[in-house]
């Protein structure tokens, strides 16, 4: 399992352009979010990170979701090399989890090289104006790290924003498996390993 960390996209930066579908084929965009907190969570079915904290994620999406904010939930990995990561099968997964919040397809990988995303899972959190205000892990727990999940980290940043106060600007990055690009597909900020 190769780890890898968030490029820690810069603070304050704009919600870049969001609009995907769902295994469904249901359509979500960032603006269906307009004047809400938004966390956008890069995500996969198979990743060991990813499962590691799935019940907990379930949990915490649904708890949050019912005090406002927007969730959603993106797989960028191709889907052709790696076919347990395709939308059917997102589909699946997001029933078997008891995720709430919707789960998409990034097909074309533009999106998450939009965020600058790296590994799964990488968690971004936008204020009401959808202003980046927190980047990083969910919390310290990894896989066989024998850290209780929690959800500390992610936790803390969402209850900030939704009082409408500040962040925390220290984070730690998430670690994770990287993404899966598609052969040719890489983006220019990844040579290897992204910058923590």
């Amino acid at each position: 399992m190769v780890k890898t960390a968030s490029t820690m996209l810069s603070l304050g930066t704009e919600l870049p352009e969001l609009r995907l579908q769902t295994g469904e084929g249901t359509e979500v965009a960032g603006s269906d979010f307009c004047g809400q907190p938004l966390l956008v969570i890069f995500m996969c079915n198979h990743c060991p990170f990813v499962l590691h904290l799935r019940s907990e994620l379930a949990a915490f999406g649904s708890e949050y979701g019912d005090r406002g904010l927007g969730i959603v939930a993106i797989s960028s990995n191709d889907a052709i090399a790696y076919p347990q990561d395709g939308p059917l099968k997102m589909v699946d997964e997001s029933r078997d989890a008891g995720y709430t919040f919707p789960y998409l397809f990034d097909e074309t990988q533009e999106v998450a090289k939009s965020f600058r995303a790296a590994c799964t899972p990488d968690f971004f959190l936008f204020d009401r104006q959808h202003h980046l205000v927190y980047r990083g892990q969910f919390d310290d727990s990894r896989p066989e790290n024998g850290i209780p999940v929690s959800g500390a980290d992610l936790r803390a940043a969402c209850d900030a924003v939704l009082a409408d106060e500040p962040v925390v600007e220290q984070q730690v990055p998430s670690i994770g498996c990287n993404i899966k690009w598609r052969v040719g597909n890489e983006p220019n900020y990844f040579d290897g390993q992204p910058a923590a």
